[in-house]
């Protein structure tokens, strides 16, 4: 059977998105799905993401990883796949979809995707550096000189650690600049840095201002793979309207036997 698929990425953060309305794909098939993704001996990609059906949204996205397990929630995935959404007319410019962590909202504007991310209502201090859940659990270290340091090596230290045990984390490694941040992520389920990373950069986000780097409002954050911004209010400790900014780039699209 073949199988059409798009290719995207949102600030070097890429996907395979498969319009899955006719249920083409498997969600249950872990190694179809790690194939595909595989660089070598597939498309390649940092996660593959299915399109389907929803009574209550526009559309289902479900995010898998790399190695081909139910991911929970990809910020830029999701960015992308509301581009996606939108270009082949599944939804408009405004939208709904419901993916791992609830529903999202999305607003599309050219190459530009605004995306509302998960209110944040508890974070703890670990280590003496903030771990926060935005859809997807994140450690964040606030540390100097990261172009100079070994983010696999480190960031599979403490995504394996048993502070963060039995499901792990990812790893964000930030700094602080005058007009933002700069960001290295190790995400789990890729196993490895990835050049941007959605929820990551959100949760870095938020982490500077409840450490006093910046005051709310927006952040800049800079990833390896693009530019990113994120939008959020505190008030009583609880983060709300937490909005993420950034690129959604169309890469090609193709059809794969399986």
């Amino acid at each position: 059977m073949n199988v059409s698929f798009n290719k995207y990425q949102g600030a070097g953060n890429d996907f395979i998105i498969i319009d899955n309305r006719k249920g083409s794909i498997n969600p249950d098939d872990s190694v179809l799905i790690n194939r595909l993704c595989d660089r070598r001996f597939g498309i390649g990609a940092d996660g593959l993401i299915l399109v389907s059906d929803h009574e209550k949204a526009d559309y289902e996205m479900k995010y898998f990883n790399s190695d081909g397990r139910l991911g929970s929630m990809c910020g830029n995935g999701g960015r992308c796949t509301a581009h996606f959404s939108h270009k082949w007319k599944i939804a408009g410019d405004d939208q709904k979809f419901i993916a791992y962590d609830g529903i999202h909202e999305a607003s599309v504007t050219g190459d530009t995707v605004r995306l509302q991310m998960a209110d944040v209502n508890e974070y703890k201090i670990i280590g003496g550096s903030y771990f926060i859940n935005t859809g997807s659990p994140h450690y964040v270290v606030f540390t100097n000189g990261i172009d100079n340091m070994n983010v696999n090596e480190e960031g599979s230290r403490l995504r394996w650690s048993p502070l963060f045990a039995p499901g792990g984390t990812n790893v964000n490694f930030v700094e602080v600049g005058d007009k933002g941040l700069y960001i290295r992520t190790f995400e789990r389920g890729v196993e490895e840095e990835t050049l941007a990373c959605g929820t990551g950069v959100t949760a870095s986000a938020i982490a500077s201002v409840l450490i006093g780097h910046f005051d709310t409002g927006t952040v800049n954050v800079r990833a390896r793979g693009g530019n990113l911004k994120v939008e959020f209010k505190v008030k009583d400790g609880k983060v709300t309207n937490v909005w993420l900014t950034g690129p959604a780039t169309f890469v090609f699209e193709g059809s794969i036997m399986i």
